[in-house]
This record gives C-alpha cells, sequence and structure tokens, in this order.
C-alpha cells in the first residue's frame, strides 16, 4: 500500500515538475525565450514631421572609408620618459671608492637581507642582534671583534648595497680595520650571493620597509628634470661616472672641482627610438653623428647636506634632447 502510494506521489511529482517547466518558460508559458524575437523585427515607418524645415541628421560613428573619407592619420605618440630605471639581471659586484667599499646586487633589500642572515647562520660566526627595518645585523665575528652589517637600497630600482664596518667588543666605537680584511669579508658575501641570489625567492617581510628608502629619486622643478642622490659628492660622482661609460657617452670635458661634464651625442636615428649617444673611440659606431669636439650639453652636480642634485643644460640642442639625456643617465645609474 505505501509502495503504491509512494510510486503514485512520484509519477505525479515528475509530471507536475515537466508541466511546470512548459508552463514557466516554454512557448506558451509566462516567460518564453526571446533569444529569436530579433526575426520578427520590422523597419518602423519615417517619421512625419511638422515642418519641411526640420531634418533628422544621423551620426554615424564607423563609416565605411571611401574616396570621399579619408583614413586617419596616425598620431604619434611620444614614448614616456623613464622615471626610475631597473635591473632585470641578478649581478652581484664588490665596488671600492677609496677606502671605501660595498657590495652592489641587483635585488630589493627585503630578498638581500635573508641571504645575508643566511650567510652568517651558515658561517661559524654569531649573529648577536638583527634590526631588519633599520638593515643592520650585528655579528660576533671573533672575542675581540664585532662586525657590523648595513643593507641599504641602492641608486637603481631593486637594488642592494651592504656595507661592512668592524667594532670592538667591548666600545662601539670603529675598529682601524685595516681594508684587506673588509674587502676579504666581503668578497664572501658576493661569493655567496653570487651562488645564491638567482636561486633564491624568499623575502622578508620584517625587512620591506628598506625597499622604500631609495638612493635615487627624480623630480621637476622650472620645467627642469632633477635627479637627487641621497649620495655625497664623490660618491654620486663616481656613480655619473660609471653611467656615461656603461651608456659609451663620451665626455669632451669635465671640471670635477664644479662638477661638470660635457658631453655629445648623435642626431635621433630613424631606426631607433632613441638617442645614439658618441664614442669618439669606437669605430664601428658607423651610425652616429659625429659632432666635433664642441660640447652640446653640461651635466652639472650640486651637493648640499649630502644630496646631489643632477640636471642637465643644452648650449646647443634643444630642451627636449636634455630631458632625453637625464633621462638616458637616469636609467644608466646603478
Amino acid at each position: 500500500m505505501n509502495i503504491k502510494y509512494l510510486k503514485d506521489s512520484l509519477l505525479f511529482l515528475a509530471i507536475f515538475s515537466i508541466t511546470s517547466c512548459s508552463y514557466i518558460s516554454g512557448p506558451e508559458g509566462l516567460f518564453p525565450e526571446t533569444k529569436n524575437k530579433f526575426f520578427e523585427e520590422e523597419i518602423a515607418p519615417d517619421l512625419n514631421l511638422p515642418s519641411s524645415e526640420l531634418i533628422i541628421e544621423k551620426d554615424d560613428h564607423y563609416p565605411p572609408i571611401n574616396q570621399t573619407i579619408p583614413v586617419a592619420e596616425v598620431q604619434n605618440i611620444p614614448v614616456p620618459r623613464q622615471i626610475f630605471s631597473s635591473g632585470e639581471s641578478n649581478e652581484v659586484q664588490l665596488r671600492r671608492l677609496g677606502e671605501l667599499m660595498w657590495v652592489y646586487v641587483e635585488t630589493l633589500p627585503s630578498t638581500s637581507w635573508p641571504i645575508t642572515k643566511s650567510y652568517f647562520e651558515a658561517s661559524s660566526m654569531e649573529i648577536i642582534e638583527t634590526d631588519p627595518d633599520a638593515g643592520i645585523m650585528l655579528i660576533e665575528y671573533s672575542d675581540s671583534l664585532n662586525l657590523k652589517i648595513t643593507i641599504e637600497h641602492g641608486i637603481k630600482e631593486s637594488s642592494t648595497e651592504i656595507f661592512l664596518s668592524s667594532y670592538l667588543d667591548d666600545s662601539n666605537s670603529p675598529n682601524a680595520t685595516e681594508p684587506e680584511f673588509i674587502q676579504a669579508e666581503l668578497s664572501k658575501i658576493v661569493e655567496f650571493f653570487a651562488s645564491s641570489a638567482s636561486s633564491f625567492s624568499g623575502t622578508s617581510l620584517a625587512a620591506q620597509n628598506l625597499n622604500d628608502r631609495k638612493k635615487a629619486k627624480i623630480f621637476n622643478l622650472n620645467d627642469r628634470t632633477i635627479i637627487e642622490l641621497n649620495l655625497g659628492f664623490d660618491r654620486a660622482w663616481s656613480a655619473i661616472s660609471r653611467a656615461l661609460n656603461a651608456g659609451n657617452i663620451t665626455s669632451n670635458d669635465i671640471d670635477r672641482n664644479n662638477g661638470i661634464f660635457l658631453v655629445s651625442y648623435s642626431v635621433e636615428s630613424e631606426k631607433k627610438g632613441w638617442f645614439s649617444f658618441l664614442n669618439f673611440n669606437d669605430d664601428q659606431n658607423d651610425g652616429s653623428l659625429l659632432l666635433g669636439e664642441a660640447a652640446e650639453f653640461k651635466i652639472i652636480l650640486k651637493s648640499e647636506n649630502h644630496k646631489t642634485n643632477i640636471y642637465v643644460e643644452s648650449l646647443e640642442g634643444s630642451n627636449e634632447d636634455a630631458e632625453a639625456l637625464i633621462s638616458k643617465i637616469n636609467e644608466l645609474l646603478s
């Protein structure tokens, strides 16, 4: 009795479901499908205007191109000037300026921090204290000597500079360590980075603030682009010299006492999107236009309060060319 009742109920529900679907969405239902309604569309008759002076104008946004409608000319949109330089390699170098030495790594400080920490954890030296927000590690090198590692953001975007100094264990005064010792210890860090930076994918959240403390920024003052380096004159001069050499930009003359480079460059090539800078010693650069010994641009460095501003003055060219030159220098800075 119960089984028969259950069968009847299921049959009733099935019939009700089928008829309900047809009743709701079928052709005769409450909500019939409308996907084929456009076949029933008809062109409406023209409007009867109350006056013959009134004219309905049709606005065709996509007119066919023919002899009466010329093809729109292609607009030459200038390429946006690079604001910050960036490095895509994993280059690691030991750099030196006088007695100042540091490790240069083309990766963010938040990535360099755990790699540096891993180096000391793998060595026999003990890590005394770490401050990732300040980018400082204190290392016990021996019973009487401690090392201080300072990690900073470099000049180039996504770059790191690592400095090393030594302190006596019983005082906070710097130790007059031989440059050879500092060079030897930094060379070990370079070797560790060279073997680890390309495969190391970790980053330190605690050291993220170091990524924002960049040594270089660019701004516009009185329609002139200026690069500001958070460096003294000596390091800023060295960085500009290195950038000019990297870009084969030959200096016709320099005046270090007044912070001036005099340079020239070739006219814009039709085959290249940007300027081809001169290298007077490069015989293979046949596409360059030699402009003689007279300088066309003056690169000026001015230092104040441990910061150095760099800007370019055009002597014979246009201001647009000066902007292109300082953008190229910013691209090459490291």
